[in-house]
C-alpha cells in the first residue's frame, strides 16, 4: 500500500468527523484538528494535506476519477456548450463545452450527515457560475 492509500483511510475519518462540527472549518483549523489528535506536527499534515491536494487536482485534470470508498468520488462533469449573455454589452456569448470538478458522497457518507443533529443551515450557494 502505497503512502497515497495510507493517507486516504486517515483522511476518510477525519473528515468525516469534521463535516459534523456546528461551525465552518478552514483548512488551518483542520490542520490544527489533525495534529491534536494524532500527534503528528503541524508541518507534516500540512504537507501531507497539499500533496493530497495536488494529487487530486492532478489526477482530474489528467481525466481520472478518484474512488475512496465510504467517502465518496472525485470525478469530473461535463458540462455541454451553450450561449450565454454578457449583461454590460448586452451581448450573446458562445460558452464551449467544459469540464468541472465535482464531488459525490459514499452512500454511507450521505446517511451519517442525514440522520446528524448537529447539521447547521447554511445559506444556499450558487455553484453553478460561469467560467
Amino acid at each position: 500500500m502505497n503512502l497515497f492509500g495510507k493517507f486516504n483511510n486517515f483522511v476518510v475519518l477525519f473528515l468525516l468527523e469534521f463535516t459534523l462540527k456546528i461551525y465552518d472549518m478552514r483548512k488551518a483549523d483542520l490542520i490544527n484538528q489533525i495534529s491534536d489528535k494524532t500527534g503528528i506536527p503541524k508541518v507534516d499534515v500540512l504537507v501531507t494535506l497539499e500533496t493530497m491536494f495536488k494529487s487530486v487536482k492532478s489526477a482530474l485534470s489528467n481525466g481520472e476519477n478518484i474512488y475512496i470508498r465510504g467517502f465518496g468520488s472525485f470525478i469530473t462533469k461535463k458540462r455541454a456548450a451553450k450561449i450565454g449573455r454578457n449583461i454590460k454589452k448586452n451581448v450573446a456569448v458562445e460558452i464551449p463545452e467544459h469540464f468541472i470538478p465535482a464531488f459525490k458522497p459514499a452512500k454511507e457518507f450521505m446517511l451519517e450527515i442525514k440522520s446528524s443533529k448537529n447539521i447547521k443551515e447554511t445559506p444556499e450557494i450558487d455553484d453553478e457560475s460561469e467560467d
